[in-house]
């Protein structure tokens, strides 16, 4: 089992900066992949950024060049950088952890938090 929960969301103007955190616990040893989902009103959950355990990263299109997950391994802990924010960035952003055992996955979520931009 793997317990994630995020802190960070807020308002803030278009142009402006945000950082989220998640702080994973239980059975981190397991956890192959963590990511960042958003979803906004009426629309489909989406993946926003990944970075894998050996620290390989991937991006959405829409937030290459504005956005950078990062994560400190002592501190059991995922980043989301959000710089250059745009009202279409406004979603609850979920954070994620995938975990392999036994070559079974399971996948994990936090509670979200929300993110909203003004124009």
């Amino acid at each position: 089992q793997v317990q994630l929960v995020e802190s960070g969301g807020g308002l803030v103007q278009a142009g402006g900066s945000l950082r989220l955190s998640c702080a994973a616990s239980g059975s981190i040893f397991s956890i192959s992949v963590m990511a960042w989902y958003r979803q906004a009103p009426g629309k489909q959950r989406e993946l926003v950024a990944a970075i894998t355990s050996g620290g390989s990263t991937n991006y959405a299109d829409s937030v290459k060049g504005r956005f950078t997950i990062s994560r400190d391994n002592a501190k059991n802990t995922v980043y989301l950088q959000m710089n250059s924010l745009k009202p279409e960035d406004t979603a609850v952003y979920y954070c994620a952890a995938r975990t392999v055992v036994a070559s079974q996955a399971y996948d994990y979520w936090g509670q979200g938090t929300q993110v909203t931009v003004s124009s």
